[in-house]
C-alpha cells in the first residue's frame, strides 16, 4: 500500500467491535500436566474504548492480548479483528492486516539504542513506500502531541523512562492503526510519570479515534480507561 501524505485526522469507526474474541482457549503441555492459560474467554471491543484488562501475573491477560494482536494463536477458538477472523489467515496474510490495523506498545519500550526519537518513531514505515517527507512531518507531529517536541533528535539513553514510553506511544500511532495493544504500558514507571503517560495516550487516541487495549495490573490504567476487564486463572470474572 502507498501512501504519500499521512495525517492525523480521526479514522472512520467501524461498522461493529473492533476486536471480537470468541471462545478462546490457550492450553500449553507442560509433560503430563495441561496448563490453561485461557479458558472459555469472550470479549467484545468496540470502537472507541479504551479497555484495561486487569490481573495478577499468570492470570491469563498479557496472552490474550498476544492472541487478539497475531504474536500468538488460540488452542481453540476465534479471534476476529474489524470482521476478519484471523484463524482463516496466512501467517503472511495476518502480519500484513497487523501491520496495518494494530499498533504495539510494550513495557520495556523497545525503541532502537542508537536511532534519535523522531527516528524510532519512523521505524514501522521506513521500509515502505512511503515519501519520507510525510512520513517526518508525520513523526515530528506525533511527538509534538506527547510532549517532546523538544527531545526529536534525542536517543533513547538520553530520554528519562517516560520520554522513553511517550516516544513508543507515538510509534505505535505512525501508521494510523485501529488499535492500540499496550502490555503493562506502566510497568517501568513511577505512579505519578505512568499516570501522566497513560492520560496522555488515552486522551491521544480519544482525538485520532483509536480503541486501546492495555493489558496491567496498576490500578493507574484502569482509573483513565472506559471498561475494566477482570481476569484470574486464564477467566474473564468481571466484565
Amino acid at each position: 500500500m502507498t501512501v504519500t501524505d499521512p495525517h492525523t485526522e480521526p479514522l472512520e469507526a467501524s461498522a461493529g467491535p473492533v476486536v471480537e474474541v470468541s471462545d478462546v482457549w490457550k492450553l500449553h503441555q507442560l509433560g503430563d500436566e495441561v496448563v490453561k492459560a485461557l479458558v472459555a474467554v469472550e470479549l467484545q471491543v468496540q470502537p472507541g474504548e479504551f479497555v484495561c484488562l486487569m490481573g495478577p501475573s499468570g492470570s491469563g491477560k498479557s496472552t490474550l492480548l498476544n492472541i487478539i494482536g497475531g504474536l500468538d494463536r488460540p488452542t481453540k477458538g476465534s479471534v476476529r479483528l474489524n470482521g476478519q477472523d484471523t484463524g482463516r489467515l496466512t501467517e503472511s496474510q495476518f502480519a500484513a492486516l497487523r501491520h496495518d490495523t494494530i499498533g504495539f506498545i510494550f513495557q520495556s519500550y523497545n525503541l532502537i539504542p542508537f536511532l534519535s526519537a523522531v527516528e524510532n518513531v519512523e521505524l514501522p514505515l521506513m521500509f515502505e513506500p512511503y515519501d519520507r517527507a510525510a512520513l517526518r512531518t508525520r513523526a515530528l507531529e506525533l511527538l509534538d502531541h506527547v510532549g517532546l517536541s523538544h527531545r526529536v533528535d534525542h536517543q533513547p539513553t538520553k530520554m528519562s523512562g517516560g520520554e522513553q514510553q511517550r516516544t513508543a506511544i507515538a510509534r505505535s500511532l505512525v501508521s494510523n492503526p485501529t488499535l492500540i495493544l499496550a502490555d503493562e504500558p506502566t510497568a517501568n514507571l513511577d505512579h505519578r510519570t505512568g499516570t501522566a503517560v497513560v492520560t496522555q495516550l488515552r486522551d491521544l487516541c480519544s482525538r485520532l479515534g483509536v480503541t486501546v487495549v492495555a493489558s496491567t495490573h496498576d490500578p493507574t490504567v484502569a482509573e483513565v480507561a472506559s471498561r475494566v476487564v477482570r481476569m484470574k486463572d486464564g477467566r474473564i470474572v468481571e466484565d
